[in-house]
């Protein structure tokens, strides 16, 4: 079972980490091999059901990330108003 997989009583509570972090990623990679290896057997049933498992770790992967603006690139954090000191003029504008 997945370790995202939470009772609802329990939800909220646990804390995220980067150990835990490393476990989803480590779970999505046995999940997509997985998957290929039904996919090569012509299991699609069993393909269908990790698929969910991966989609909802993925999910719940990019929501940490989006709570998390600590992580953001150096690139994004310029807004969009911003304009770079070196950016060309086209036509004196």
């Amino acid at each position: 079972m997945s370790i995202v997989f939470v009772p609802k009583k329990l939800r909220g509570k646990a804390k995220i980490n980067q150990e835990t972090i490393q476990r989803l990623l480590d779970e999505n990679d046995q999940l997509v091999r997985c998957i290929a290896e039904y996919m090569q057997k012509g299991r699609a049933v069993e393909c269908v059901q990790y698929q969910q498992i991966l989609h909802r770790n993925i999910v719940y992967l990019a929501t940490i990330a989006d709570a998390n603006p600590d992580n953001m690139p150096p690139s994004s954090t310029a807004t969009a108003n911003e304009t770079p000191a070196s950016t060309p003029t086209v036509n004196g504008h």
